[in-house]
């Protein structure tokens, strides 16, 4: 059973910074896709970053020129560096990873929070 633990939320100023780091621990099988998505308050999770085993990089509209996708493959870890961040930016942050088990399987962090103050 793979487990993903993020860390690095907090609350930030407008215009501020913040890295989002996960590690993946407990996979017998490679680590496939691993991605950011984020859910804010009454609205539906979104795709915020995705990163191919290769380094091959997708980002949302929203986000594109501030965040920064990267993983280690080594290490299992993925990270999202997040830079000018706005208020809507706003959201509990879900690291995400897939790896093909007889089949594929996703796997999620428990999320982090990440507040924006305008």
């Amino acid at each position: 059973q793979v487990q993903l633990v993020e860390s690095g939320g907090g609350l930030v100023q407008a215009g501020g910074s913040l890295r989002l780091s996960c590690a993946a621990s407990g996979s017998t099988f490679p680590i496939n896709t691993m991605a950011w998505y984020r859910r804010a308050a009454g609205k539906q999770r979104e795709l915020v970053a995705i990163i191919t085993t290769g380094g091959s990089t997708n980002y949302a509209d929203s986000v594109k020129g501030r965040f920064t996708i990267s993983r280690d493959n080594a290490k299992n870890t993925v990270s999202l560096q997040m830079n000018s961040l706005k208020p809507e930016d706003a959201a509990v942050y879900y690291c995400y990873c897939n790896a093909f088990k007889f089949g594929w399987v996703e796997y999620w962090g428990q999320g982090t929070q990440v507040t924006v103050s305008s």
